[in-house]
């Protein structure tokens, strides 16, 4: 991206992001290229060869990502996967060897137990904390990666990432950041002084429910090498038909963070007034406990809110109730969902606990059925 376009603001940067120079009577963004293979005469050069190692349809997408990911920064690059854990795992597997350490959230999105079981069968050592009050800090001594997830999903705490990355980079450890709740648009953790941002687009990067989709990007160098040398071992790529949907998707980035962002703080302020909910976390709420640490480095909260409702039963009652909210995983769609986490396994938390992705809808309706789904559910 030019200076200048850097200098634009969020919204134009992100219906612009990655569109290919204008060319008189073709489309403003081409439709996906379906292709195995490509016109290879003579020798084995250009940008495009195998269908494994690189498309059309990739690359847009991943020059609008970076374009968000890193406005204005040189010698940065984006790799677009087949899905948020391909990307996770591109980059713990390309890093990490037998022998190394690397440090995992306690917290953390709930496959991270399985990924940490393959680590070790690997024989790499694999260390845990929780992400609040920066707890990754006390076990990073010896560590070749630090893995931070901030805000942590599902329970929404945040860490000081600027921190943890000084004092991991201090003792020679790289830093990758799960940056899927946030968004490009909510925190840029290469500003931050992370080594690698690395997210699932199939939530609010897209936010429609419809594409399963994976990134990293990171400095340009060995480390992002590597990345892609993965991607190209395991295969692990995105559909053409995804990569377009996905930028498509990008156009309405702004749009939709904010408006989601601004209804899950009028959300969260309505069910901070129930004398049913208990454990609300937002990190937009300027009383909740992440919210200092939150309002310096990001620069929007997120569209997820987790509470707790008294019991199981409770928490089924209530989800069943809701009129304008799906009962479904995943988060950041344009629909709201919702969803009772411990029926997963994964998470330590309590049977009542309640993650709430806010959608698009109008404020006002949504709270009016979160509130009556609340009172119903205690009848």
């Amino acid at each position: 991206m030019s200076e200048k376009a850097a200098d634009h603001g969020e919204g134009t940067r992100a219906v612009r992001a990655g569109l290919p120079e204008a060319v008189k009577n073709e489309p403003t963004l081409p439709g996906p290229a379906f292709a195995a293979h490509f016109h290879l005469p003579g020798e084995v050069d250009g940008p495009y060869t195998y269908g494994r190692d690189t498309n059309p349809s990739w690359s847009l997408l991943e020059r609008a990502i970076g374009e968000l990911e890193a406005p204005g920064h040189d010698g940065v690059e984006t790799l677009v996967f087949a899905s948020g854990m391909a990307a996770i795992s591109s980059v713990l597997f390309s890093q990490l060897r037998a022998g190394d350490t690397v440090v995992l959230p306690s917290d953390g999105y709930q496959v991270l137990p399985l990924i940490r079981a393959q680590l070790e069968a690997y024989g790499i050592a694999v260390r845990t904390a929780p992400t609040g009050g920066d707890a990754q800090l006390d076990v990073l001594d010896g560590a070749r990666l630090l893995w931070i997830e901030s805000p942590s999903n599902p329970g929404l705490d945040v860490c000081d990432i600027r921190r943890l990355v000084e004092a991991a980079h201090a003792r020679g450890a790289l830093v990758a950041v799960d940056n899927t709740l946030a968004t490009p648009l909510g925190q840029r953790p290469l500003d931050l002084g992370a080594d690698f941002s690395v997210a699932s687009g199939t939530k609010q990067l897209t936010g429609h429910g419809d594409v399963l989709l994976g990134y990293v990007t990171g400095r340009g160098g060995e480390a992002m090498d590597a990345v892609r040398r993965w991607r190209k071992i395991v295969g692990a790529i995105a559909g053409p038909m995804e990569a377009w949907l996905a930028h498509r998707s990008i156009a309405t980035l702004q749009m939709r963070v904010d408006r989601q962002n601004a209804t899950a703080l009028v959300l969260a302020r309505a069910l901070r007034e129930r004398t049913d909910v208990t454990g609300l976390r937002y990190p937009g709420l300027p009383d909740d406990p992440s919210h200092k640490i939150a309002s310096q480095q990001m620069r929007r909260y997120g569209c997820v809110i987790s509470f707790t409702l008294p019991t199981r039963a409770r928490a089924d009652r209530f989800l069943d109730a809701l009129r304008l909210v799906d009962d479904a995983t995943s988060f950041g769609g344009v629909r709201s969902t919702a969803e009772r986490r411990r029926r997963w396994g994964g998470d330590d938390v309590p049977e009542g606990f309640i993650r709430f992705s806010v959608g698009a809808e109008d404020p006002e309706d949504l709270v009016a059925d979160v509130l009556r789904a609340l009172d119903e559910a205690s009848g």
